[in-house]
């Protein structure tokens, strides 16, 4: 019995520790710089809701950093990514770009990628269908480690612009990160 109880501990240890590593991760992607030199911003798309569909909070906080951002940087183009999940009426990227436009961004400077439905995508696709040079990704402060980490694996020149995630949410965002860094760590090479 005695026996079993170590190894419970050392388990338990083991997996505080590997939390506490992740954490360390997240916390290194929310405190990153975007480049004052970009070429392009990549907003990365989240939920949206309602018919006609408006941005989740997450989604929002999102776009409104990427709006400062971009009314400092008139000559920088943006990317919208995000497609149409099956609990949405439209792309996420569709809404995206009509908030940005209702918040004085011309829509000649904006792109949109409508076929992501995760991180890797969002980053791969935007890549492939436009020349994205020097980027910014904006997204939620806990996410952008893992977001950076993708984009950089695909050799994209690119820093951060993380979104302060001020909403309930961002802790059910969190607990899912976790998760999803150990799978990129793993999986999406």
């Amino acid at each position: 019995m005695v026996h079993l109880r170590k190894i419970i501990i050392i388990i338990f240890g083991i997996g505080l520790l590997y939390i506490f590593i992740v954490a360390i991760c997240m916390f290194s992607g929310s405190q990153e710089k975007p480049a004052e030199n970009a070429d392009t911003v990549l907003i990365l798309g989240a939920k949206v809701s309602g018919n006609p569909a408006s941005p989740s909070l997450v989604l929002q906080e999102r776009l409104d950093a990427a709006v400062v951002y971009l009314n400092n940087h008139p000559k920088v183009s943006v990317v919208v990514s995000g497609g149409k999940g099956a609990d949405e009426s439209v792309t996420e990227a569709s809404v995206m770009e009509e908030y940005l436009v209702n918040e004085g961004i011309a829509r000649n400077r904006i792109e949109k990628e409508t076929k992501s439905k995760r991180t890797e995508e969002n980053i791969s696709n935007g890549n492939e269908k436009f020349e994205l040079g020097k980027t910014v990704i904006v997204t939620s402060d806990y996410h952008m480690y893992r977001a950076l980490m993708l984009a950089e694996r695909q050799n994209i020149d690119v820093s951060g612009l993380p979104a302060e995630s001020k909403t309930m949410a961002k802790y059910k965002g969190m607990a899912r990160e976790m998760l999803s860094i150990t799978y990129a760590w793993v999986f999406d090479w």
